[in-house]
Protein backbone atom coordinates (compact mmCIF):
# COMPACT_ATOMS: atom_id res chain seq x y z
CA UNK A 1 0.00 0.00 0.00
CA UNK A 2 1.01 3.57 -0.62
CA UNK A 3 1.39 5.76 2.26
CA UNK A 4 -0.28 9.69 1.92
CA UNK A 5 -0.76 12.80 4.42
CA UNK A 6 -3.17 14.89 4.45
CA UNK A 7 -2.80 18.51 6.38
CA UNK A 8 -5.76 20.27 7.42
CA UNK A 9 -5.14 24.34 7.39
CA UNK A 10 -8.21 25.64 6.77
CA UNK A 11 -8.90 27.09 10.27
CA UNK A 12 -8.91 30.92 11.41
CA UNK A 13 -7.73 30.56 14.80
CA UNK A 14 -9.80 33.40 16.33
CA UNK A 15 -8.64 32.65 19.66
CA UNK A 16 -5.32 33.61 19.03
CA UNK A 17 -6.72 36.95 17.86
CA UNK A 18 -5.28 40.00 17.52
CA UNK A 19 -2.13 37.97 15.94
CA UNK A 20 -3.88 35.98 13.64
CA UNK A 21 -6.57 37.67 11.15
CA UNK A 22 -8.24 36.15 8.48
CA UNK A 23 -6.19 36.85 5.60
CA UNK A 24 -3.25 35.08 7.56
CA UNK A 25 -4.53 32.78 10.41
CA UNK A 26 -1.72 31.24 13.02
CA UNK A 27 -0.95 28.05 10.87
CA UNK A 28 0.67 30.34 8.54
CA UNK A 29 2.60 32.35 11.17
CA UNK A 30 5.65 31.82 13.35
CA UNK A 31 3.61 31.83 16.67
CA UNK A 32 6.24 30.22 18.65
CA UNK A 33 9.23 32.77 17.50
CA UNK A 34 11.39 29.73 16.05
CA UNK A 35 11.61 30.67 12.42
CA UNK A 36 8.93 28.74 10.69
CA UNK A 37 4.83 28.62 10.78
CA UNK A 38 2.83 25.91 11.95
CA UNK A 39 2.23 24.90 8.56
CA UNK A 40 5.73 24.68 7.32
CA UNK A 41 6.69 22.42 10.74
CA UNK A 42 3.77 20.10 9.82
CA UNK A 43 5.06 19.85 6.45
CA UNK A 44 8.65 19.32 7.08
CA UNK A 45 7.81 16.33 9.93
CA UNK A 46 5.86 14.19 7.07
CA UNK A 47 8.52 15.29 4.29
CA UNK A 48 10.42 13.12 6.92
CA UNK A 49 8.84 9.60 6.18
CA UNK A 50 6.71 10.22 2.87
CA UNK A 51 7.63 11.25 -0.50
CA UNK A 52 6.50 15.41 -0.83
CA UNK A 53 4.17 14.49 -3.76
CA UNK A 54 2.09 12.50 -1.22
CA UNK A 55 1.43 15.32 1.09
CA UNK A 56 -1.95 16.88 0.32
CA UNK A 57 -2.83 20.23 2.22
CA UNK A 58 -6.75 21.28 2.21
CA UNK A 59 -7.19 24.85 2.68
CA UNK A 60 -9.77 27.61 2.24
CA UNK A 61 -9.07 28.63 -1.85
CA UNK A 62 -8.19 31.91 -0.71
CA UNK A 63 -5.05 30.59 1.17
CA UNK A 64 -3.81 29.08 -2.02
CA UNK A 65 -1.03 31.15 -2.42
CA UNK A 66 -0.13 31.77 0.94
CA UNK A 67 0.63 27.61 0.47
CA UNK A 68 3.14 27.69 -2.09
CA UNK A 69 4.18 30.85 -0.30
CA UNK A 70 5.17 28.78 2.45
CA UNK A 71 5.82 25.20 0.90
CA UNK A 72 7.47 25.98 -2.88
CA UNK A 73 7.18 23.33 -4.98
CA UNK A 74 3.58 21.81 -4.20
CA UNK A 75 1.98 21.50 -7.00
CA UNK A 76 -1.46 22.80 -7.27
CA UNK A 77 -3.02 19.14 -7.64
CA UNK A 78 -1.75 18.92 -3.68
CA UNK A 79 -3.23 22.29 -2.85
CA UNK A 80 -7.36 21.19 -2.18
CA UNK A 81 -9.06 24.20 -1.72
CA UNK A 82 -12.54 24.90 -0.19
CA UNK A 83 -14.67 27.41 -1.61
CA UNK A 84 -16.26 27.64 2.06
CA UNK A 85 -15.67 26.14 5.82
CA UNK A 86 -17.61 22.87 6.21
CA UNK A 87 -15.95 20.89 8.89
CA UNK A 88 -13.60 18.07 8.92
CA UNK A 89 -16.28 15.24 7.37
CA UNK A 90 -15.94 17.58 4.11
CA UNK A 91 -12.74 18.28 4.18
CA UNK A 92 -11.29 14.31 4.90
CA UNK A 93 -13.77 13.38 2.36
CA UNK A 94 -12.49 16.00 -0.60
CA UNK A 95 -8.98 14.46 0.32
CA UNK A 96 -9.82 10.96 0.80
CA UNK A 97 -11.91 11.03 -2.34
CA UNK A 98 -9.24 12.63 -4.30
CA UNK A 99 -6.59 10.36 -3.07
CA UNK A 100 -8.42 6.77 -3.87
CA UNK A 101 -9.42 7.92 -7.12
CA UNK A 102 -5.71 8.31 -8.08
CA UNK A 103 -4.46 5.50 -5.91
CA UNK A 104 -7.30 2.80 -4.39
CA UNK A 105 -4.71 1.19 -2.36
CA UNK A 106 -3.50 4.29 -0.24
CA UNK A 107 -3.42 4.42 3.86
CA UNK A 108 -3.33 7.86 4.64
CA UNK A 109 -2.62 9.95 7.69
CA UNK A 110 -4.98 13.31 8.34
CA UNK A 111 -3.57 16.09 10.72
CA UNK A 112 -4.19 19.68 11.88
CA UNK A 113 -1.81 21.94 10.66
CA UNK A 114 -1.52 24.31 13.23
CA UNK A 115 -0.51 22.03 16.20
CA UNK A 116 2.49 21.64 18.70
CA UNK A 117 4.13 18.37 18.60
CA UNK A 118 7.77 19.02 20.24
CA UNK A 119 9.11 15.21 20.13
CA UNK A 120 9.57 14.74 16.09
CA UNK A 121 10.79 11.32 16.34
CA UNK A 122 8.64 9.98 18.79
CA UNK A 123 5.31 11.67 16.83
CA UNK A 124 6.97 9.52 13.61
CA UNK A 125 7.38 6.68 15.10
CA UNK A 126 3.62 6.76 16.25
CA UNK A 127 2.49 7.38 12.89
CA UNK A 128 4.20 4.61 11.32
CA UNK A 129 3.37 2.11 13.88
CA UNK A 130 -0.52 3.73 13.32
CA UNK A 131 0.23 3.58 9.20
CA UNK A 132 1.67 -0.22 9.65
CA UNK A 133 -1.44 -1.52 11.50
CA UNK A 134 -4.19 0.39 9.70
CA UNK A 135 -2.38 -1.27 5.99
CA UNK A 136 -3.23 -4.86 8.23
CA UNK A 137 -6.43 -3.67 9.09
CA UNK A 138 -10.10 -2.62 8.44
CA UNK A 139 -9.39 0.04 10.75
CA UNK A 140 -10.16 3.67 11.55
CA UNK A 141 -6.95 4.49 14.13
CA UNK A 142 -6.92 8.24 15.89
CA UNK A 143 -3.62 8.75 17.73
CA UNK A 144 -4.71 9.18 21.71
CA UNK A 145 -2.56 11.73 24.24
CA UNK A 146 -2.89 11.24 27.93
CA UNK A 147 -5.15 14.05 29.67
CA UNK A 148 -3.20 16.37 32.25
CA UNK A 149 -6.43 18.01 32.89
CA UNK A 150 -10.19 17.69 33.00
CA UNK A 151 -10.38 19.99 29.39
CA UNK A 152 -13.59 20.38 27.91
CA UNK A 153 -12.24 21.49 24.37
CA UNK A 154 -11.36 18.05 23.25
CA UNK A 155 -12.55 14.87 22.65
CA UNK A 156 -12.38 12.08 25.37
CA UNK A 157 -11.43 8.05 24.20
CA UNK A 158 -12.15 5.80 26.39
CA UNK A 159 -10.14 2.14 25.19
CA UNK A 160 -10.67 -1.45 25.90
CA UNK A 161 -8.17 -4.82 25.87
CA UNK A 162 -5.00 -3.71 22.76
CA UNK A 163 -5.75 -5.95 20.01
CA UNK A 164 -3.25 -8.80 18.80
CA UNK A 165 0.45 -7.86 19.85
CA UNK A 166 0.49 -4.36 18.36
CA UNK A 167 0.37 -1.35 20.13
CA UNK A 168 -2.95 -0.17 19.20
CA UNK A 169 -6.42 -0.70 21.24
CA UNK A 170 -9.87 -0.81 20.45
CA UNK A 171 -12.31 2.13 21.08
CA UNK A 172 -15.07 1.45 23.37
CA UNK A 173 -16.25 5.10 23.76
CA UNK A 174 -15.56 8.07 22.15
CA UNK A 175 -17.15 11.69 23.39
CA UNK A 176 -16.68 14.70 21.78
CA UNK A 177 -16.46 17.74 24.14
CA UNK A 178 -17.89 16.67 27.54
CA UNK A 179 -19.49 19.23 30.14
CA UNK A 180 -16.90 20.29 32.65
CA UNK A 181 -18.44 17.42 35.63
CA UNK A 182 -18.10 14.90 33.02
CA UNK A 183 -14.78 15.53 32.16
CA UNK A 184 -13.32 15.67 36.00
CA UNK A 185 -14.72 11.70 35.84
CA UNK A 186 -12.62 10.81 32.77
CA UNK A 187 -9.74 12.10 34.64
CA UNK A 188 -10.05 10.35 37.84
CA UNK A 189 -10.89 6.83 35.87
CA UNK A 190 -7.82 6.63 34.31
CA UNK A 191 -8.66 5.28 31.32
CA UNK A 192 -9.58 7.63 29.26
CA UNK A 193 -7.18 9.98 26.68
CA UNK A 194 -7.22 12.70 24.58
CA UNK A 195 -8.37 12.77 21.07
CA UNK A 196 -5.30 14.40 19.05
CA UNK A 197 -7.69 15.20 15.85
CA UNK A 198 -4.71 13.02 14.10
CA UNK A 199 -6.44 10.19 12.61
CA UNK A 200 -4.99 7.20 10.10
CA UNK A 201 -6.67 4.67 7.90
CA UNK A 202 -6.85 3.26 4.19
CA UNK A 203 -9.11 5.76 2.00
CA UNK A 204 -11.57 2.99 0.96
CA UNK A 205 -12.06 2.39 4.65
CA UNK A 206 -13.12 6.18 5.69
CA UNK A 207 -15.36 6.24 2.38
CA UNK A 208 -16.80 3.28 3.56
CA UNK A 209 -17.80 4.76 6.82
CA UNK A 210 -19.04 7.90 4.82
CA UNK A 211 -21.02 6.01 2.78
CA UNK A 212 -22.47 4.42 6.19
CA UNK A 213 -22.77 7.25 8.40
CA UNK A 214 -22.29 10.48 6.26
CA UNK A 215 -24.36 9.31 2.77
CA UNK A 216 -25.22 13.07 2.31
CA UNK A 217 -21.45 13.91 1.91
CA UNK A 218 -20.20 10.55 0.31
CA UNK A 219 -22.86 10.61 -2.84
CA UNK A 220 -21.79 14.53 -3.57
CA UNK A 221 -17.89 13.51 -3.91
CA UNK A 222 -18.50 9.93 -5.55
CA UNK A 223 -19.45 12.10 -8.52
CA UNK A 224 -15.90 13.50 -8.30
CA UNK A 225 -14.23 10.81 -10.20
CA UNK A 226 -15.32 13.02 -13.69
CA UNK A 227 -13.03 15.73 -12.27
CA UNK A 228 -10.31 15.60 -9.80
CA UNK A 229 -7.08 16.49 -11.06
CA UNK A 230 -8.44 17.83 -14.22
CA UNK A 231 -9.48 21.83 -14.65
CA UNK A 232 -12.84 21.27 -14.35
CA UNK A 233 -11.98 20.08 -10.23
CA UNK A 234 -12.64 22.93 -8.82
CA UNK A 235 -15.76 24.14 -10.24
CA UNK A 236 -16.92 20.77 -9.18
CA UNK A 237 -16.00 21.28 -5.77
CA UNK A 238 -17.69 25.17 -6.10
CA UNK A 239 -21.06 22.97 -6.93
CA UNK A 240 -21.48 20.69 -4.22
CA UNK A 241 -19.72 22.17 -1.13
CA UNK A 242 -22.94 24.79 -0.75
CA UNK A 243 -25.03 21.80 -0.03
CA UNK A 244 -22.31 19.25 1.86
CA UNK A 245 -23.64 19.79 5.51
CA UNK A 246 -20.82 21.20 8.30
CA UNK A 247 -20.00 18.08 10.42
CA UNK A 248 -17.01 16.97 12.72
CA UNK A 249 -15.86 14.01 11.65
CA UNK A 250 -15.85 13.27 15.11
CA UNK A 251 -19.64 14.37 15.35
CA UNK A 252 -20.29 12.49 12.06
CA UNK A 253 -18.46 8.62 11.85
CA UNK A 254 -15.84 8.37 15.12
CA UNK A 255 -18.76 8.62 17.88
CA UNK A 256 -20.69 6.04 15.86
CA UNK A 257 -18.28 3.63 13.69
CA UNK A 258 -17.55 -0.13 15.27
CA UNK A 259 -14.19 0.10 14.06
CA UNK A 260 -12.89 2.89 15.53
CA UNK A 261 -8.74 2.00 17.44
CA UNK A 262 -6.30 4.50 19.10
CA UNK A 263 -3.05 4.74 19.46
CA UNK A 264 -1.76 5.67 23.03
CA UNK A 265 1.42 8.57 22.27
CA UNK A 266 3.39 10.70 24.07
CA UNK A 267 5.00 13.48 22.01
CA UNK A 268 4.61 16.46 23.45
CA UNK A 269 1.46 17.80 21.77
CA UNK A 270 -0.43 21.13 22.34
CA UNK A 271 -3.67 21.77 20.39
CA UNK A 272 -2.44 25.42 20.68
CA UNK A 273 -5.77 26.35 20.78
CA UNK A 274 -5.49 29.51 22.81
CA UNK A 275 -2.92 31.89 24.28
CA UNK A 276 -3.00 29.96 27.43
CA UNK A 277 -2.08 26.71 26.02
CA UNK A 278 0.51 28.33 24.21
CA UNK A 279 1.90 29.72 27.57
CA UNK A 280 1.83 26.31 29.04
CA UNK A 281 3.82 24.98 26.59
CA UNK A 282 6.14 27.52 26.52
CA UNK A 283 9.92 27.57 28.31
CA UNK A 284 9.29 30.10 31.16
CA UNK A 285 11.96 33.10 31.65
CA UNK A 286 11.85 34.90 34.77
CA UNK A 287 8.88 35.08 37.05
CA UNK A 288 7.11 32.76 35.03
CA UNK A 289 7.14 34.99 32.37
CA UNK A 290 7.11 33.92 28.20
CA UNK A 291 8.24 36.70 26.05
CA UNK A 292 7.63 36.57 22.34
CA UNK A 293 9.34 38.96 20.04
CA UNK A 294 12.13 42.14 20.51
CA UNK A 295 12.17 44.77 22.94
CA UNK A 296 10.36 43.52 25.89
CA UNK A 297 11.09 44.88 29.21
CA UNK A 298 9.11 43.70 32.45
CA UNK A 299 9.93 45.26 36.17
CA UNK A 300 8.17 43.24 39.15
CA UNK A 301 5.62 41.40 36.75
CA UNK A 302 4.67 37.66 36.94
CA UNK A 303 2.98 35.35 34.87
CA UNK A 304 2.68 37.31 32.03
CA UNK A 305 2.68 36.10 28.06
CA UNK A 306 3.59 39.13 26.42
CA UNK A 307 3.88 38.85 22.34
CA UNK A 308 4.66 42.02 19.72
CA UNK A 309 5.45 41.95 16.26
CA UNK A 310 6.51 45.26 16.11
CA UNK A 311 10.62 45.51 15.85
CA UNK A 312 10.49 50.15 16.47
CA UNK A 313 8.28 49.97 19.38
CA UNK A 314 9.03 48.72 22.99
CA UNK A 315 6.66 47.42 25.14
CA UNK A 316 7.35 47.86 29.12
CA UNK A 317 5.58 46.04 31.68
CA UNK A 318 5.65 47.62 35.51
CA UNK A 319 3.88 45.69 38.03
CA UNK A 320 1.74 43.47 36.04
CA UNK A 321 0.48 40.14 36.61
CA UNK A 322 -0.98 37.09 35.14
CA UNK A 323 -1.63 39.02 31.76
CA UNK A 324 -1.93 38.33 28.16
CA UNK A 325 -0.12 41.50 26.49
CA UNK A 326 -0.55 41.04 22.72
CA UNK A 327 0.86 43.67 20.25
CA UNK A 328 0.21 43.62 16.66
CA UNK A 329 0.89 46.90 14.37
CA UNK A 330 -2.79 47.49 14.53
CA UNK A 331 -4.30 46.26 17.57
CA UNK A 332 -3.50 45.54 21.16
CA UNK A 333 -5.08 42.97 23.67
CA UNK A 334 -4.26 43.12 27.15
CA UNK A 335 -6.20 40.76 28.88
CA UNK A 336 -6.49 39.17 32.23
CA UNK A 337 -5.00 35.03 32.11
CA UNK A 338 -9.02 33.62 33.30
CA UNK A 339 -10.02 35.16 30.49
CA UNK A 340 -8.71 33.77 27.62
CA UNK A 341 -12.10 31.98 26.65
CA UNK A 342 -13.33 35.21 26.22
CA UNK A 343 -11.53 36.29 22.73
CA UNK A 344 -13.51 34.66 20.88
CA UNK A 345 -15.97 36.54 22.07
CA UNK A 346 -14.59 39.69 21.99
CA UNK A 347 -13.84 38.91 18.29
CA UNK A 348 -16.93 38.25 17.03
CA UNK A 349 -18.41 41.62 18.85
CA UNK A 350 -15.58 43.48 17.03
CA UNK A 351 -16.28 42.10 13.81
CA UNK A 352 -19.92 43.56 14.09
CA UNK A 353 -18.74 46.69 15.52
CA UNK A 354 -16.04 47.51 12.87
CA UNK A 355 -17.47 45.50 9.87
CA UNK A 356 -15.08 43.75 9.44
CA UNK A 357 -11.68 45.51 10.44
CA UNK A 358 -9.23 44.56 12.74
CA UNK A 359 -10.57 41.02 11.87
Amino acid sequence: MTRYAVIMAGGVGTRFWPVSRIDKPKQFLDILGMGESLLQMTYKRFCKILPEEHIYVVTNESYRDLIKEQIPGISNDQILGEPSAKNTATCIAYACSKIAFKDPNAVVVVAPSDHLILDTEAFLHQVKEGLHFAEHNQALVTLGIKPTRPDTGYGYIQYLDKHDDSAVFKVKTFTEKPNDELARQFIDSGDFLWNAGIFIWKTQVILDALEEFLPDISDLFKQGKDYFFTDKEKAFINKIYPVCPSISIDYGIIEKAENVYVLPSEFGWSDLGTWKSLYEITEKQQDENVLIGDEIELHESSGNLVYTECPKKIVVLEGVNNMFVLDTEDALLVCPVEKEQEVKRIVGELKLKYKGSYI
